[in-house]
């Protein structure tokens, strides 16, 4: 799969890190969010979900309400969707280490067989639906939602059915959203730190600053 939109989330609060602008705090001396918004550089659109500013080439918007959380943020993105675009790339803006090869990962899992996955190859066919998102998981299995590709219809369903069931998105828990979708989780298999780690403490910030080096 070749086109793709890329929706970025760069609204959370960060109070680990006294409330700053985390995805404007700089690794290798490069914003975090600018860092993101690289690694999808052949992703059309790109939206920036948050406060703020938008790199040149970058559509901004903001979730309903400010700091409404991921799901918002995440209905916000889609809506600056064509409705023909057929993946969509949901990334935290504080993922330093994220990579056009990691990207292209789950692009490439997206469509392929459950038990092909985890594989070097992707296979050919499969009787069985395609996924609605591939996302990485980590050593102790656990998802990484916010370094993921999704399909927006399937994205789109889930927002509604969210809606009827809460009366409202802001709030509401990521997993609350994917629950339902039929996710493909994948390793990655590439070396090198892990394209989803995050930096939500001085400490990563600067485990992150000696990786990018």
């Amino acid at each position: 799969m070749s086109a793709y939109a890329a929706v970025v989330l760069a609204g959370g609060a960060a109070r680990r890190l006294g409330g700053l602008d985390k995805p404007a705090l700089p690794v290798g001396g490069v914003p975090m969010r600018e860092r993101v918004l690289t690694a999808v550089a052949d992703a059309s659109p790109r939206i920036l979900v948050g406060p703020g500013p938008a790199p040149p080439g970058v559509r901004l918007t903001r979730e309903s309400p400010p700091g409404g959380g991921p799901v918002a943020a995440t209905a916000a993105g889609l809506a600056l969707l064509d409705a023909d675009v057929p993946a969509v790339a949901l990334l935290a803006a504080d993922l330093p280490l994220l990579t056009r090869s990691a990207v292209g990962e789950l692009l490439r899992h997206l469509d392929t067989a459950p038990a092909a996955s985890s594989s070097a190859e992707p296979a050919a066919s499969s009787s069985e639906p395609p996924a609605d998102g591939v996302c990485f998981v980590d050593a102790d299995g656990r998802r990484q939602s916010l370094c993921g590709v999704w399909r927006p219809a399937a994205l789109r369903a889930a927002l509604d059915r969210l809606t009827v069931r809460r009366g409202g998105l802001a709030g509401a828990a990521l997993r609350e959203l994917l629950a339902d979708l039929a996710v493909r989780e994948l390793t990655w298999p590439g070396e090198g730190p892990a394209p989803w780690f995050d930096c939500d403490t001085e400490r990563d910030l600067r485990q992150a600053e000696e990786w990018s080096r």
